[in-house]
C-alpha cells in the first residue's frame, strides 16, 4: 500500500493551447479508492496515464509513497493498471493470462501458482482458469483483468474506465465486487470513470475535473451537498439539479412570479443584478397555486414505481426555462398538467453569475 501525490503536475500536447492536465495537486491516502471523474476530454485518463507512466509530466512532479516517479518507466513504478478493453492474451488461457506478469519476474512456480488461485477464488474465477478469453463473457474477461492486477501485489491500481464495455445489469453488480474487492485488499486506488453515478457509488472520496483542471475534490456526499461550483453542481446527481440565472433583488432571487429567499450576505456576496440559484429535483414540493410556487407546464412524467420524475417549462423572467421536479409515483401529474413547484426552504444552492463559485 501507498499513498499518492501529484504535485503540480501538467501534461501539455504539441500543437495545443490548453494543457490537458494544468497544474494537478492531488494527495490520494493510504489504502484509500479515489475517482476521477468528469465529461470527456476533462484530463481524467491522462492524469492516471500519467501516474502510470504511460504520458508524460511536462511540469510539476508524481510521487508514490513519498518516491519522485517523475521520470520512472511503468515497470519500476510497483503499479498494476486495468484497461478498458481488458488487454487480455487471446491465445493463453485465464490462468496464464493471470500468471504472465509474475513469469516475466521470473517469480517461482509454487509462489506464481498460490497466487493465481487466490486471485481467481477472490473473484469466482477457479472453474475457468483453463479457459481461453474468447470463451468468456465480457464481465468474467473484466474478472480475469482485474486477476492479472491482484496477482502482481502492486502498491497502487490504476483503472481506466473499465466497466464501460458492459451492460447496465452487470456494471452495477461489478462495481459492487470492485469496491468490495479493494475493500478487503486494502490497496491504494486510482480509479477513473466518466459516468458520475458510477463515481459517487463507489469512491470513498471524488476528483471532479474540466478541462484539465481539478473542480472540487470530497467525499461522494460533500459533493452533493455543497458543490463547490456550478459545473460540478450540474454534473454531480442524477437527474441533474436545476440550475438558473436569474434576477437578484434585495431579499432574494426572483423566478418569475416566485421569490427564493437569500440571506443578506448572499445578496451582497453575489453583487449587482443577477444570481445562479441551484435546487435539486428531490428538494422541491408541488403545491397549490395560492402557495406562491412556479407555474410549471408538464411536458413528460417518467414513472419509476414509488417515484416519478415530472419534466416541465416556465417562463422565467421571459425566457423559457426547463425544469425537473421529483415527486410522488402515485399521484404524478399527467402530460400538459400546469403543476406549482415551490423549493424547500434552506436546500437551495447559491453560486455567483459569473464567477460559477458557490456563495456559502
Amino acid at each position: 500500500m501507498a499513498t499518492v501525490s501529484y504535485k503540480g503536475a501538467t501534461r501539455r500536447y504539441p500543437g495545443t493551447t490548453r494543457n490537458a492536465v494544468d497544474k494537478l495537486d492531488l494527495e490520494i491516502g493510504d489504502g484509500e479508492f479515489l475517482v476521477l471523474v468528469g465529461p470527456s476530454g476533462c484530463g481524467k485518463s491522462t492524469s492516471l496515464r500519467m501516474l502510470a507512466g504511460l504520458e508524460d509530466v511536462d511540469e510539476g512532479a508524481i510521487l508514490i509513497e513519498g518516491k519522485d516517479v517523475t521520470n520512472l518507466p511503468p515497470k519500476d513504478r510497483d503499479i498494476a493498471m486495468v484497461f478498458q478493453n481488458y488487454a487480455l492474451y487471446p491465445h493463453m488461457t485465464v490462468y496464464e493470462n493471470m500468471a504472465f506478469a509474475l513469469k516475466l519476474r521470473k517469480t517461482s512456480k509454487d509462489e506464481i501458482d498460490r497466487r493465481v488461485k487466490e486471485a481467481a477464488k477472490l473473484l469466482q474465477l477457479e472453474e475457468y482458469l483453463s479457459r481461453k478469453p474468447k470463451a468468456l463473457s465480457g464481465g468474467q474477461r473484466q474478472r480475469v483483468a482485474m486477476g492479472r492486477a491482484i496477482v502482481r501485489e502492486p502498491q497502487v491500481f490504476l483503472m481506466d474506465e473499465p466497466l464501460s464495455n458492459l451492460d447496465a445489469k452487470l456494471r452495477v453488480q461489478t462495481r459492487s465486487q470492485i469496491a468490495s474487492l479493494q475493500k478487503n485488499l486494502g490497496i491504494t486506488t486510482v480509479y477513473v470513470t466518466h459516468d458520475q453515478v458510477e463515481a459517487m457509488t463507489m469512491g470513498h472520496r471524488v476528483a471532479v475535473m474540466l478541462d484539465g483542471v481539478l473542480q472540487q475534490v470530497d467525499t461522494p456526499r460533500n459533493l452533493y451537498d455543497s458543490p463547490a461550483n456550478v459545473f460540478v453542481a450540474g454534473f454531480i446527481g442524477s437527474p441533474a439539479m436545476n440550475i438558473k440565472t436569474v434576477t437578484l433583488g434585495a431579499d432574494g432571487a426572483r423566478f418569475g412570479s416566485m421569490l427564493m429567499p437569500l440571506t443578506r450576505e448572499q445578496v451582497t456576496a453575489a453583487g449587482d443584478g443577477k444570481v445562479t440559484v441551484g435546487f435539486r429535483p428531490e428538494d422541491t414540493d408541488l403545491v397549490a397555486p395560492s402557495e406562491g410556487g412556479l407555474p410549471i407546464v408538464v411536458d413528460l412524467v417518467e414513472e419509476l414505481g414509488s417515484d416519478a420524475y415530472v419534466y416541465g417549462h416556465a417562463d422565467v423572467n421571459g425566457e423559457q426555462e426547463r425544469f425537473t421536479v421529483r415527486t410522488d409515483g402515485r399521484s404524478a401529474p399527467s402530460l400538459g398538467d400546469t403543476v406549482y413547484v415551490k423549493p424547500r426552504g434552506a436546500h437551495h444552492h447559491v453560486f455567483h453569475a459569473e464567477t460559477g463559485v458557490r456563495i456559502a
